[in-house]
This record gives C-alpha cells, sequence and structure tokens, in this order.
C-alpha cells in the first residue's frame, strides 16, 4: 500500500484529507507541521508522496519543501502543495523547491486523489 504523508495544521483538513487518500487505498499519515512531518518521514521512509499546507507554525511548507531537497535520499520525493494560498512568488518557489503540484483550499477529495495516483504510479 502507498504511503502518503499529510502535512496540515488544521486537524479538520487533515483528517478530510486522509480520509479522501485512505479511502482510495493509500495508507495515510499525519503531521501537524513541518518538524512533525521530517520526523515522520525520518520513521517512515518508505512514504511516496506529501500533501503539505504552507501556512503552518514551526516550519512552514514552503521550508519543509526546501530542507526536503537539500536531502539527497528524499530529493525525488513527490510534494503537492494544498494551500488557501495562491499568490504567484509563492508557487514559483515552491516549484522552484520541487513541488510538483498545487491544490487551493477549498479542496474537491477527487483533485487530492487525482494527484496522488499520478505522483506516485509506477
Amino acid at each position: 500500500m502507498t504511503k502518503v504523508l499529510v502535512v496540515d495544521d488544521s486537524m479538520t483538513i487533515r483528517s478530510q484529507v486522509s480520509r479522501a487518500l485512505g479511502g482510495a487505498g493509500f495508507a495515510v499519515l499525519e503531521a501537524a507541521d513541518g518538524v512533525e512531518a521530517l520526523a515522520s518521514l525520518e520513521a517512515h521512509p518508505d512514504v511516496k508522496l506529501v500533501v503539505c499546507d504552507i501556512n503552518m507554525p514551526n516550519m512552514t511548507g514552503l521550508e519543509l519543501v526546501e530542507r526536503l531537497r537539500l536531502e539527497p535520499a528524499r530529493a525525488g520525493l513527490a510534494v503537492v502543495m494544498l494551500t488557501t494560498e495562491g499568490h504567484n512568488g509563492l508557487v514559483q518557489r515552491a516549484k522552484a523547491a520541487g513541488a510538483r503540484g498545487w491544490i487551493m483550499k477549498p479542496f474537491k477529495p477527487e483533485h487530492v486523489i487525482a494527484a496522488a495516483r499520478k505522483l506516485t504510479a509506477a
């Protein structure tokens, strides 16, 4: 089963994304911020996709993506940003750091599932 890490400081959003992806056959892990996400990725090196908010305490989603790109073992990890932020500068910064997708909140579960399937297909 393909593992996905959902990173968002909103428990409601995490549970909505987790329900959608879990119902689509993914194994879902959750983290409340970038710091928890790094710890979770350390404990679960087989995670194939990170679905990540931008605005979070301790470590933002952009900081997380930029940090992942510095680690050779995780540089290829697929990341999709799931956020209320549509500012072009943030989109460009995330893409430059390696984010592979951008989904706006409020989101449609089928969009998250489609992105997860596309980015984790072997």
